[in-house]
């Protein structure tokens, strides 16, 4: 009897506790509760279910069902971004399996990828590991960086730091431009500039930038705080547009935004939080309050232009005819893509921990709802790569490809995780 109204004391306390959160607290705790589940239950055994090649390193394709493609290319930008993952799941969650896979990640990168002969990390493999495109793509090299550099964030291996920086120098070497600053797209394997490489983009800037970042949170050499500050500058004052709070994709190498323009919603609320966290890696308290303030206004005109009443972030709005690439199925411009789901809710929360404003809680928790509801497969794991607009997925899209990766969601999971403790 006695244990019982110990019990029934505690149920009381718990039940009151749970009476006493205001909505905005609930909100918060389910926010974490289930996309930490989905990242934990879901995710990341996924990945390590399926992706790992006995061959060594991971299989460059997954089928839709998790199947592996066993002859498949294996691209730089999926392993670094499976090194990146799993050394951050170490980090944060001390399960020594996820340092196992962080560990084959990092092994196999530089046995493979990194070019022993010039330097840099190669763009595609053969399923063996042979190299078969070699040029140093800016955007693939940026995320070698982010990989191994959160590899030694996470196990101290210096041998991931000294890969990282090598890296690092590389591209500040070649492919950085000193007269206009910022990244162009790449170099031939032996660093030699050439045409097709010399504009520049939205997308590989974005990326670099988190690079450059996550490099300085674990080596603070002064050069590299005057490239992440450069880096900075030219994310906020070249690549954004702030008449119209979007950033502009395509540019010449001084800077000349190309004719087609495009919004695209996902980058603008991913960059919104990268731009940030850059900030305060680099530590300019001015800088990052410039960097909060567009955050917001970022945030804010996501919300009115990419965000559906449904909760669904849309992808990209072109302006004039959309273009139709080479092999593209025509389906894919009515496709709702996986990642700027994630970015979503990230990008949300955080212009809600800058502001205070609850609308930017109540979207992240929105762009959540419909992602648990429309855009995790419950059948075979993880997410759907597409989903249409009504929810339907499209089961036959790949799980695992150069670009279909743990990077976006998982990160989603991990920053939850962090921001709402």
């Amino acid at each position: 009897m006695k244990n019982t109204l110990i019990l029934m004391a505690v149920l009381c306390i718990g039940l009151s506790c749970t009476k006493k959160l205001s909505d905005e607290e609930q909100t918060l705790l389910q926010l974490r509760q289930e996309i930490l589940h989905d990242l934990t239950d879901n995710i990341l055994p996924f990945w390590a279910t399926h992706s790992p090649d006995p061959a060594g390193g991971f299989y460059g394709v997954l089928n839709f069902d998790g199947t592996p493609q066993a002859d498949a290319q294996k691209g730089g930008i999926l392993h670094a971004r499976l090194l990146w993952t799993y050394s951050t799941a170490y980090r944060l969650l001390k399960d020594e399996n996820y340092k196992t896979l962080a560990d084959r990640a990092q092994r196999y990168f530089i046995d493979y990828f990194i070019d022993k002969e010039y330097g840099g990390s190669y763009y595609v493999l053969d399923a063996g590991g042979a190299p078969l495109m070699t040029q140093k793509n800016t955007y693939q090299n940026a995320f070698a960086i982010y990989g191994l550099s959160e590899h030694y964030r996470a196990t101290g291996n210096e041998e991931s730091l000294s890969a990282a920086i090598g890296i690092y120098n590389k591209l500040t070497e070649y492919a950085f431009d000193p007269e206009h600053k910022g990244f162009t797209e790449g170099c031939s394997r032996e660093w030699e500039k050439e045409e097709r490489f010399l504009s520049k983009t939205m997308n590989t800037n974005l990326h670099v930038l988190e690079a450059l970042t996550n490099l300085y949170r674990v080596w603070k050499d002064p050069g590299l705080y005057r490239q992440l500050k450069d880096e900075i500058d030219v994310m906020r004052h070249k690549i954004l547009d702030q008449s119209t709070w979007h950033e502009i994709l395509y540019l010449s190498v001084d800077w000349e935004p190309s004719p087609m323009r495009i919004d695209s919603y996902g980058h603008d609320i991913e960059f919104s939080w990268l731009l940030v966290e850059a900030a305060e890696v680099l530590g300019d308290e001015e800088i990052l309050e410039d960097t909060r303030r567009i955050a917001v206004s970022l945030a804010d005109v996501q919300i009115k232009e990419g965000l559906s009443p449904q909760g669904y972030m849309l992808g990209e709005k072109f302006y004039g005819e959309r273009p139709v690439f080479p092999g593209q199925p025509q389906d894919a411009r009515h496709r709702l893509e996986w990642w700027p789901q994630a970015e979503a809710v990230v990008g949300f929360v955080n212009a809600w921990q800058i502001s205070g404003d609850r609308k930017f809680l109540d979207a992240a928790a929105l762009a959540w709802e419909w992602t648990k509801t429309y855009m995790i497969d419950h059948e075979y794991g993880e997410w759907y790569g597409n989903v249409f607009e009504d929810g339907s997925p499209k089961k036959d899209f790949v799980k695992a490809d150069q670009w279909r990766c743990p990077y976006h969601n998982s990160r989603m999971g991990f920053e939850i995780m962090i921001r709402i403790p």
